[in-house]
């Protein structure tokens, strides 16, 4: 994955093999977990449907297979409970890799890791999907969440903040976040929250 160095690589890598192994379900017969590397993603999966929706996958752990999860944690195979999706968005906003994708289906839950793009090659889903994953991010850690703050994850400047607006309001549209204090005139000071919170 272009911009970033290996180590991160190998650590975002490691952790969501170590989480597909430990939320797989076993009771599913004749699949495995699977790395299937392509010219532009990293896709890592697991058999089963996940125990929570994808969409909270950063702000609520619960395990399948928790003795196995305790192994691995005391390998310092993956991180604590709990914390490794955040850490995996965390780096892709500070690579400034397009969000993760967490889908799944009625046999396998996936991750998509991207390669780097530029910010003017990231479509619409790009976007809306980085949008709720920073504000996610933002909550979790108990920090303000606001245009200046998806500005600086996009890396856009101040002048750019418009085309924040609109992102921040198509995700709004989406039901992926909602306004948490509308009492600011200007929409740059206006704070943000995930759909959940």
């Amino acid at each position: 994955m272009a911009k970033a160095n290996s180590s991160h690589e190998s650590g975002t890598i490691r952790e969501l093999v170590a989480n597909a192994l430990i939320h797989q379900d076993f009771s599913e017969t004749g699949m495995s977990v699977m790395v299937e590397l392509y010219d532009d993603r990293l896709e890592i999966s697991n058999p089963g449907i996940p125990l929570i929706q994808v969409d909270r996958f950063i702000d609520i752990d619960k395990s399948r297979n928790e003795r196995l999860a305790k192994i691995m944690r005391r390998l310092g195979i993956c991180e604590e409970k709990g914390s490794g999706i955040d850490k995996v968005v965390e780096a892709s906003e500070f690579y400034q890799l397009p969000a993760p994708d967490f889908r799944s289906n009625e046999l396998r839950t996936t991750a998509v890791m991207y390669c780097h793009k530029d910010f003017e090659d990231m479509d619409r889903s790009d976007r809306i999907r980085a949008c709720y994953q920073h504000f996610c991010l933002h909550f979790v850690t108990n920090r303000k969440m606001t245009n200046q703050t998806l500005r600086e994850r996009f890396r856009l400047s101040e002048n750019q903040s418009s085309i924040v607006s609109q992102i921040i309001k198509a995700t709004i549209e989406a039901g992926r976040i909602k306004i948490a204090n509308a009492e600011p005139a200007s929409k740059k000071f206006r704070q943000y929250t995930p759909y959940w919170a």
